[in-house]
């Protein structure tokens, strides 16, 4: 049974872990919970380096090698693990990379990290893991809405796929051998938004969207926005078990593409869709196998158990494409005028550590995302 209790640890600090630091929502998420001032230390490890700036949170380059991650866990005296590394688009953006390295660290990076939380002496109270809707699949007979408790009615299809449910049976794994730390799993629906880039974004991106002929699918989307703010309601709260994040209502391709202001063009055969979707990327349009059979039957989950721990959702699937079609609108605009961030390890030793650098009160609350998350607990409706 979820609750909503806060942190068990001395005077409600946290001390918490961001593995992925360097990809879009463990840099999101870092920047997000620097706010919160009943955190007392963020660390995030990664082997690339920062795509964005951080006040509080401490970055230490490293892999995944679960012996090196202890020694972090164990110096640092982490008491809360957020693995946000899971890569499930296999085209681009934050799952970008060909599928052989996303099984190695989709798979086998996440056995590490559990490793290296799972020594008996170890300070770790808490693991929340940042999973995926590819864990339900998407067929003919699926139900309406997918809840937590029910399983899977097919195996796995593709290798996206097969990455999520083995992780999350090590995770399930870990939970087992380890009840005295709290296992929070979120599966999140397909994600839209004015900065994060994935598969569904660049399709919708297209002056005409294509669809498979003869099928018109339901979606059921979720904010940018709200997957940071999920991330860190659970990261905050004790609130074991699996949690679907996706937002209320929901739409039918046709309508998602209307919304956005573009037009649909439903060339995709619906036998061979496969081929078809093989010959395409010929012509630069990419479509993930794990996406090819949601564009046929769709998907929806029930978001009920989520909610009912205190969490409100800023959008709705309707809001989430009108926020991304005022990306879309503004992308020609912007395009070659962004300034991205580097990382430079002797700046950043200077800005933390020098006595000559003058700090103004608040100069380590995180710059990007305070505004948009209230620290204190919601309160229940």
């Amino acid at each position: 049974m979820a609750t909503d209790e806060q942190p068990r640890n001395p005077n409600g600090a946290r001390r918490v872990l961001v593995t992925g630091v360097s990809n879009y929502w463990g840099g999101r998420l870092a920047t997000a919970l620097e706010s919160n001032r009943s955190i007392e230390a963020i660390v995030g490890v990664d082997s690339d380096e920062p795509t964005r700036e951080f006040g509080r949170t401490e970055y230490v380059k490293v892999g995944e090698q679960h012996g090196l991650i202890e020694k972090i866990v164990r110096a640092a005296r982490i008491d809360t693990v957020v693995d946000t590394r899971l890569k499930v688009d296999s085209v681009r953006g934050p799952g970008g990379g060909p599928p052989v390295s996303l099984h190695e660290s989709n798979v086998i990076g996440t056995l590490n990290i559990l490793a290296a939380c799972s020594t008996a002496d170890s300070p770790v109270r808490k693991l929340v893991f940042k999973s995926s809707a590819h864990w339900y699949g998407c067929e003919q007979d699926d139900p309406a809405f997918f809840a937590e408790s029910m399983r899977r009615r097919h195996p796995p299809r593709t290798a996206i796929e097969r990455d999520v449910v083995e992780a999350e049976a090590a995770v399930d794994e870990f939970s087992r051998q380890r009840p005295d730390v709290v296992v929070s799993v979120l599966r999140f629906a397909n994600v839209l938004g004015g900065e994060v880039d994935t598969s569904h974004v660049q399709l919708f991106g297209l002056p005409l969207v294509p669809m498979i002929a003869g099928f018109d699918p339901r979606y059921q989307f979720v904010d940018e926005v709200d997957v940071v703010h999920a991330l860190e309601h659970v990261t905050m709260r004790d609130l074991p078990g699996t949690f679907n994040v996706a937002a209320d209502g929901v739409l039918t391709l046709s309508e998602t593409i209307s919304l956005i202001g573009k037009r649909p063009l439903p060339v995709i055969p619906p036998w061979g869709t496969g081929l078809a979707a093989a010959a395409m990327r010929r012509f630069g349009l990419s479509l993930p196998a794990e996406m090819v059979n949601q564009l046929r039957f769709g998907r929806g989950m029930d978001n009920r158990l989520l909610k009912a721990t205190g969490f409100h959702y800023r959008f709705t699937s309707r809001e989430s494409v009108i926020h991304l079609r005022e990306r879309l609108r503004l992308d020609p605009v912007s395009a070659g005028v962004a300034n991205p961030y580097r990382y430079e390890p002797a700046v950043e030793e200077f800005l933390r550590h020098s006595p000559n650098v003058v700090r103004e009160p608040g100069d380590s609350v995180g710059r990007e995302d305070a505004a948009m998350f209230d620290p204190s607990p919601p309160v229940d409706d």
